[in-house]
């Protein structure tokens, strides 16, 4: 089986490559290619179609895309480019040569507004720039390989690996410089969601190849509730415990309305991953443990 991997330098493409199951040939992919990876702009669809006629993959995994969420909201042509743009060409190209498509998506499809976990068939409703790009790539797979069953969109939230940037590192960061100098961080307490190892959200792609998924939609985060607060606490304790981190800073809370940022975000985007964790067989990490081995893998 030969897989077509987008985004392989990201911190989830690492967790995917160090996942390889057996048998499956991997052509890994990347924006800026070098150190074994083939060169591929997501904001090129040209390049996109030309990458599945010539390798001809049995599925594309699109794990890459454009995440920043904040500089979305002034660069919304090349947020959409890479995030609508490339999974409608990658479904227009697999419709023509028989392909499936993994299209990894986020809870920022959602408004937050309701208050109860988002179960995979719920209607999207993004707020800001960068929800309404990934939100235009989950509506162009549903429109190109709905009827053949070609594509499944795979959910996730609060992404986090021992590798490349992201709220975790940057907070074991954070705790080493603040803790030991006694100054105290300031962390949002009022959006509520949950963690996502790369580790277990690599499992979970994979295991939708493996087992060739047939559900449309899924949901997939570790297990539990959590606020930015808390995972920033957490990350403090750990690190003690770990010995990374000599004395944890003090972190206080913070409402969304005390740390203004350019774009809207999901007050409750919780994923409902039940039925997926019944679909995919695989038993959930509560988010804490998840967390815990991450920071070990770090150093």
């Amino acid at each position: 089986m030969k897989i077509l991997l987008t985004g392989a330098a990201g911190q989830l493409g690492q967790a995917l490559r160090q996942q390889v199951p057996e048998g499956i040939e991997v052509v890994a992919t990347s924006r800026s290619g070098g150190d074994g990876l083939v060169a591929l702009d997501l904001a090129d669809a040209e390049a996109c179609r030309a990458a599945v006629l010539q390798h001809r993959p049995d599925w594309v995994l699109n794990g890459g895309a454009y995440t920043a969420v904040d500089k979305a909201e002034s660069e919304p042509d090349l947020a959409m480019a890479a995030n609508g743009g490339a999974p409608r060409a990658f479904a227009e190209a697999l419709l023509e040569t028989g392909g499936r498509l993994l299209q990894v998506s986020t809870d920022f499809v959602f408004n937050g507004q309701q208050g109860s976990p988002y179960r995979p068939e719920q209607a999207r409703d993004p707020l800001g720039v960068y929800g309404r790009t990934k939100a235009a790539g989950e509506e162009a797979v549903e429109e190109v390989l709905g009827a053949s069953g070609g594509g499944v969109i795979l959910r996730t939230s609060w992404v986090m690996g021992p590798v490349g940037k992201n709220f975790a590192l940057t907070m074991l960061r954070l705790h080493r410089e603040r803790g030991a100098s006694g100054q105290a961080l300031g962390v949002v307490a009022d959006q509520v969601g949950c963690p996502t190892s790369t580790a277990t959200l690599a499992a979970a792609c994979w295991r939708v190849i493996t087992a060739n998924v047939q559900e449309p939609v899924l949901h997939w985060s570790d297990a539990g509730a959590a606020s930015w607060y808390d995972v920033a606490v957490a990350v403090g304790e750990l690190g003690e415990e770990l010995g990374l981190v000599e004395r944890m800073a003090t972190v206080n809370p913070l409402t969304t309305a005390e740390f203004p940022t350019p774009t809207e975000r999901p007050s409750y985007s919780l994923l409902d991953c039940s039925s997926s964790r019944q679909t995919l067989g695989l038993a959930p990490t509560p988010w804490r443990q998840a967390l815990r081995q991450l920071l070990e893998a770090s150093t």
